[in-house]
């Protein structure tokens, strides 16, 4: 497990060179601006908590494709009241009834995976059709926009440099890496991942760690909600679709096994890094969005190959 790791991250860096070398060549005074760092630290923070919330379920050999749904249902929920009333107490209703969403969803997710047995792909499935049906039935697929300026300032603050989206980020990122390598469920989670039943008859109660696992990707998302919010200033059930596909490609590019049981938090991290500057490049190259896209599934495919035959090994 340390061996394919530590490949997976010299591929990694492998890739970073290469991308960074064609970019300095091709736009080299764009490329290496303050302004485009700034920009690539900002657009990670969003993208790297919904993958955080992707590779958590990945690890036990699941996945959670409600994670978009829920990232809009949250941000619904918010909108609703900071628009009703620029107060405090407006905004902690709404932070409150947007974690008690989360937490629901996440239970009702690892409920149906653990208790009643589905399959994850088909349960997270079901329940993102259910949260998007939800989601323009209650706003007949309207945005809710015009936040309060207190509430903008979250995505707009920088401090010593780097912009408070990230450091958010990184923040989660550290209690997730604490919660994995460091407890006991942690463990637990690597364990279920390897091999659920014999983790069971081990004596630990792998049902009560997966509604645990599924809890905390739901609640990841409300944290990736309140930062897309900031930064659009406007909230609907139809954002970041494509930050779905992204997040997967992020984990299993960061050498999340989706057989589950392997994968580090470092990888995910260089991988995040690694996309982003990838696809702003593209951006400031000119390049089609749709072409990058094509790109992102044919790496995706390419390290689900690898991983699946073991080349990292």
């Amino acid at each position: 497990m340390k061996l394919q790791s530590d490949n997976t991250i010299k591929y990694l860096f492998l890739l970073f060179i290469v991308a960074i070398s064609i970019f300095s060549i091709l736009i080299p005074d764009v490329f290496w601006s303050m302004a485009n760092f700034q920009s690539i630290a900002s657009q990670i923070a969003v993208l790297g908590i919904l993958t955080l919330a992707m590779a958590i379920p990945m690890l036990t050999s699941g996945i959670n494709l409600s994670i978009i749904a829920t990232m809009n249902a949250c941000a619904l929920i918010i909108a609703y009241f900071i628009t009703k009333q620029d107060s405090f107490g407006y905004l902690l209703i709404g932070l409150s009834l947007s974690l008690l969403c989360a937490f629901l969803i996440g239970l009702f997710n690892g409920a149906l995976i653990s208790i009643v047995k589905v399959s994850p792909i088909l349960a997270t499935l079901g329940t993102m059709t259910l949260i998007n049906g939800l989601n323009i039935l209650m706003t007949n697929g309207s945005t809710i926009a015009n936040f309060p300026e207190s509430f903008l300032t979250i995505s707009s603050t920088i401090f010593l440099f780097v912009p408070f989206p990230l450091i958010i980020f990184l923040f989660l990122a550290l209690i997730i890496w604490f919660l994995l390598e460091k407890t006991t469920i942690g463990k637990s989670i690597y364990f279920i991942g390897n091999n659920e039943k014999a983790t069971f008859y081990s004596g630990i109660d792998t049902g009560k760690v997966i509604i645990v696992v599924y809890i905390i990707s739901s609640l990841l998302c409300m944290f990736a909600a309140i930062l897309m919010m900031s930064k659009l200033n406007s909230a609907k059930a139809s954002y970041g679709d494509s930050y779905l596909l992204i997040s997967i490609l992020a984990s299993v590019l960061g050498g999340i096994n989706p057989d589950g049981g392997k994968g580090k938090l470092i990888g995910i991290l260089i991988a995040l890094i690694l996309l982003q500057i990838i696809e702003s490049g593209l951006n400031m190259l000119g390049v089609s969005s749709y072409i990058t896209m094509i790109l992102w599934g044919c790496l995706l495919i390419l390290f689900i190959f690898l991983q699946r035959y073991r080349l990292f090994k």
